[in-house]
């Protein structure tokens, strides 16, 4: 195996390694000999995808466009954020207060007023609709419910993205996801590549492995011994097979190559790059998970932009812990401003450096909450409707889209379904949801969404 001399350190499955690098355990499922030594001469070519705007890897970039999504694990209350409902009783209404914005008109929940002051750069969805009521993230990773998935599974976005566009740097990889271990490892996805293989999953990095990704001390040389290499990846390989993980291995390109030879991902995650005071706008967050839910990691959204900006196409976070059926407004007022001082520097940074028409934002959770206050000041899982937030993409912002009734409980305008979402977000990137289609494990071409009934939402694009 290739080494790299150093401290012990953990990735993010848990497993503790010594202190080299893994070629094929680094970088999203691994790497052969033969890829390798093709990624010398060539760029590996992927099979033909219909309708595909550009390969996986027939220029090495595609699209310029990268997405950051943003989840909130356990579902947030829509009433009490985006959706306030004043004229409701006050088991319906609850504590939050709504405050002007800077959009006339629209008015959010006062605990976020950073955002409100950048509402014309923000759109609002008050009725996501098709919420499967799974306690995961997998419905907003891949805007398809878990029942009935195609053999291998629905890919996420990010894994469509890699599979469509490939990467728009060689040292980094199309898609990342910084979604941290959790209690409830169902929130803790970043995504999964479903039926386009192992190959498509996120790269996970882990901030105690960062200083080893680089490969400084590995000379030329050292990389052009080929039979050594090949002895080293051949016992890799073996263990692999055993832990049925080959797939993954034989069908890595290029990309894990740049990444091992490049401080360039390294770099986009080392926040110490950046300027002190646009971490201190940014904010500081709260390491420990919150009960079986995630951390509260501002600089996670900082991470993301310096990702996107290194060529990443899609970036996946997760923040804090929103399945509040207890305690909702104490768990508001923590949460809801920590949320709104990370959210609006991201937004605000994206606009600052010209990225705001080639970075689409998205902001949500699995499903909404119960327009009823229950026993413990809290709210339950509420599948029916809930909320969104999207920004930048090149956008028409500045506006709200949808309608609940008097008690936040039912859609009743302009009702929006996650596979619209995903419909829009697929057309930032370039890609035609009408035309392109990508085989399952069965060779059936499948459609990124049901476009006989979904679509791009008109209204924002």
């Amino acid at each position: 195996m290739l080494k790299v001399l150093g401290q012990p350190y953990r990735f993010c499955d848990g497993v503790t390694r010594r202190s080299f690098l893994r070629i094929g355990g680094l970088a999203m499922g691994g790497l052969t000999m033969a890829e390798l030594l093709r990624a010398e001469s060539s760029r590996q070519t992927a099979p033909a995808v219909a309708g595909s705007p550009a390969g996986p890897a027939s220029n090495g970039h595609g699209s310029g466009k990268s997405i950051i999504m943003i989840f909130l694990p356990g579902g947030p209350p829509h009433q009490d954020m985006f959706d306030l409902k004043m004229d409701a009783p006050a088991e319906i209404r609850g504590e939050f207060r709504p405050i002007k914005t800077n959009v006339p008109g629209i008015e959010i929940c006062e605990k976020m007023p950073r955002l409100a002051a950048m509402m014309d750069k923000l759109i609002v969805i008050r009725s996501i609709v098709g919420a499967s009521g799974g306690h995961d993230a997998y419905q907003c990773l891949t805007g398809h419910s878990p029942r009935n998935p195609p053999p291998g599974g629905w890919p996420a976005l990010g894994s469509v993205v890699a599979q469509l566009h490939g990467s728009r740097n060689s040292a980094a990889p199309p898609f990342v996801g910084l979604s941290p271990p959790m209690g409830h490892m169902e929130w803790a996805d970043a995504g999964q590549p479903g039926f386009l293989g192992p190959a498509r999953s996120p790269f996970k990095p882990n901030g105690q492995g960062k200083g080893d990704m680089r490969l400084t001390a590995i000379t030329a040389d050292r990389l052009q011994d080929r039979r050594g290499l090949l002895n080293h990846l051949d016992n890799y390989r073996r263990a692999a097979d055993a832990s049925g993980r080959m797939d993954g291995f034989d069908t890595f390109n290029q990309q894990a190559f740049g990444m091992l030879t490049s401080s360039r991902l390294v770099d986009a995650l080392d926040l110490s790059r950046e300027d002190p005071r646009l971490v201190q706008r940014y904010g500081k967050g709260k390491p420990q998970n919150v009960a079986d839910g995630g951390p509260r990691l501002m600089e996670h959204f900082l991470m993301a932009r310096r990702l996107v900006e290194a060529g990443v196409r899609c970036v996946t976070c997760a923040f804090s812990r929103w399945d509040w059926h207890g305690g909702n407004f104490r768990r508001g007022r923590e949460d809801m401003p920590m949320l709104d001082q990370g959210l609006s520097a991201l937004i605000e940074d994206l606009h600052t450096r010209g990225l705001d028409k080639d970075v689409s934002v998205v902001v949500w959770g699995e499903f909404g909450r119960t327009p009823q206050i229950n026993k413990n000041a809290g709210r339950d899982h509420w599948p029916r409707v809930s909320c969104a937030l999207l920004a930048c993409g090149g956008m028409r912002t500045g506006q709200v889209l949808g309608a609940t009734d008097r008690l936040g409980g039912e859609p009743i305008d302009r009702p929006v379904h996650f596979q619209d979402v995903f419909a829009t977000l697929y057309h930032n990137l370039g890609i035609d949801v009408t035309k392109v289609t990508l085989p399952d494990l069965t060779g059936r071409p499948r459609f990124l969404v049901e476009n006989d009934k979904y679509g791009v939402i008109r209204e924002v694009v």
